[in-house]
């Protein structure tokens, strides 16, 4: 386990000359072009470089000692076992306080897991992707409450709005279902191909659009589309360059085909099994985001900042699902649990093939807990006491 010369006075007066002749020239030279016809470099607005790093203030060595014995028990207990393959990360104000890493990315070739190791994180990815529509949103790219059809006009459903999709309340059907008996599993589906089969075989809703919420990945399959119409770029390069560079997430990439599935870390069946890459592999924004628990953590901090606007951020944490009574409910692209007297909870879960995880936020407290894994784990998904050791919350 990784627990991480003499230059005359004449001739320097003589290039000091040379110097300030060429500065007039050159000034010269930009005051005429600036006056002709071509277009002015005033018009073109500098490439803006900003920082989305938080400020917030390390916690006490007292603080991150006591907090670090009841991480470490809960680790052990309910985490770590000897067949624990993945990233195990908390965070304080930013700070990472405690991380485990253990497993191999790859138990053939003997690929020891490290806190650089992008692994796929599936459903976590619509945390990113969802902040990626937010932030087109900020851009006047993207209107929330606009129809789908009116981004792409070949959709085959009415009514249906970009929140809808962000917050599961579209009605759709899940592709992995509806394709079964329409599409080849010798031929890698793609979120293109989504809307032609749903006009060639008329595939019905399953629910009329806002009537209630439903999981479901077509929402963020199509909300990858949707990117890639506005931007008129492929969403790995979307993500890319809206999200993971500005954020210096280094090892967060968005798989693409079968060839990058095969240099990147596995993933594995309870008996040890690897998964092989199969026809559903292809579709992303609902999945397909590889990255590490270290490159999360910066996304999740990137929130307490401008990286998107206060007004896109209330709406992200706020629930839209409330026709059946209970805590848990569903935000823009994050999962919640809420009840009165108790603060609101905010986490994604993840599951595809043999890859597990959950990515969850106390905003309170500004603490980050991340647990993934490449080898089949539901412990992962086992945090409740270890977020009620910190904060009040519904669970």
């Amino acid at each position: 386990m990784i627990f991480i010369s003499i230059i005359p006075t004449f001739f320097l007066s003589f290039k000091n000359k040379l110097i300030s002749i060429s500065s007039l020239f050159l000034l010269f030279l930009l005051v005429n072009c600036s006056s002709g016809d071509n277009v002015s470099s005033a018009n073109v607005p500098p490439k803006e470089i900003m920082s989305y790093e938080t400020s917030f203030e390390a916690p006490s060595p007292a603080w991150v000692k006591k907090s670090n014995k009841i991480i470490d028990e809960f680790f052990q207990k309910t985490i770590y076992t000897a067949e624990f393959s993945g990233q195990f990360l908390v965070a304080k104000n930013g700070h990472v306080i405690y991380q485990r890493i253990n497993g191999f990315a790859n138990k053939a070739s003997k690929w020891i897991m490290s806190d650089t190791t992008s692994i796929h994180v599936a459903s976590i990815s619509k945390v990113a992707t969802a902040i990626a529509v937010l932030r087109l949103v900020d851009q006047k790219l993207i209107r929330l409450d606009e129809n789908i059809t009116h981004y792409l006009p070949k959709f085959p459903y009415q009514g249906i709005t970009v929140r809808m999709l962000l917050n599961h309340r579209s009605g759709l059907p899940y592709y992995g279902y509806f394709t079964e008996n329409c599409w080849p599993k010798n031929q890698v589906l793609k979120n293109k191909d989504l809307i032609t089969l749903m006009q060639a075989y008329a595939i019905p809703l399953n629910s009329t659009p806002g009537r209630r919420f439903s999981y479901c990945n077509t929402n963020f399959a199509f909300l990858a589309l949707l990117i890639e119409t506005v931007t008129k770029k492929e969403f790995p390069t979307v993500m890319r360059e809206l999200v993971f560079e500005p954020l210096k997430m280094k090892h967060s990439f968005i798989l693409q085909n079968k060839d990058q599935f095969n240099k990147h870390a596995q993933s594995y069946k309870p008996n040890g099994e690897k998964h092989p890459y199969m026809h559903l592999d292809g579709v992303y924004g609902d999945k397909n985001l590889y990255t590490t628990s270290k490159d999360l953590l910066l996304l999740d901090n990137a929130i307490y900042t401008n990286f998107i606007s206060d007004s896109l951020k209330k709406q992200m944490f706020k629930g839209y699902s409330y026709e059946n009574p209970g805590t848990n409910n569903y935000g823009l692209g994050w999962r919640m649990k809420e009840a009165e007297g108790k603060t609101s909870y905010f986490f994604h879960t993840a599951w595809w093939h043999g890859s597990t995880g959950i990515f969850a936020r106390l905003e309170k407290e500004k603490m980050t807990i991340i647990a993934l894994s490449n080898n089949y784990s539901k412990r992962v998904y086992m945090i409740a006491p270890l977020v009620l050791a910190f904060g009040n919350y519904p669970l």
